[in-house]
């Protein structure tokens, strides 16, 4: 019980530290994709995704991070795209436009949060994990890294 407060209240001081300076750019070259990212908060690489990008994660596990680029050869709206991608039902929070798509809600604890912007040929992502008691410490940071998704 100890050692969780001590995680806890450590990635509660990581999450107030990535809320001020300790930010950097990841970029996707192969499709130009650009996001912000909290260096502090995202230290441990977990795994290549679909497409081009990276998978990141807490030094604890408990969170994770995919930046992720498809191609859209089909030129598939945000709607038909996300149809396509069977999301799952209890879906808590849903918005599509023509320029994007972000879905959210919760699966055993966690929050999962997948916002998609579209371009010229390819669909570029981020998709965020996160334990659902915190949540209000994630927001600024979750709130940062979705707005800050783009394509150039």
């Amino acid at each position: 019980m100890r050692a969780t407060f001590a995680a806890t209240a450590a990635l509660l001081g990581t999450l107030s530290a990535a809320q001020a300076d300790s930010w950097t750019t990841y970029r996707i070259v192969e499709s130009g994709t650009s996001v912000d990212v909290p260096a502090l908060l995202f230290t441990e690489m977990a795994g290549k995704p679909d497409g081009f990008g990276q998978q990141f994660r807490t030094s604890d596990g408990r969170a994770g991070l995919t930046v992720q680029a498809v191609s859209n050869g089909q030129g598939l709206s945000p709607a038909a795209f996300l149809a396509r991608k069977g999301p799952p039902s209890g879906i808590i929070y849903k918005r599509v436009t023509p320029k994007f798509f972000v879905v959210s809600s919760i699966k055993r604890d966690k929050i999962w949060y997948d916002r998609c912007n579209f371009s010229r040929g390819y669909v570029h992502c981020v998709l965020i994990n996160y334990p659902a008691a915190e949540k209000r410490q994630w927001d600024r940071v979750v709130t940062r890294i979705s707005h800050s998704l783009s394509a150039n």
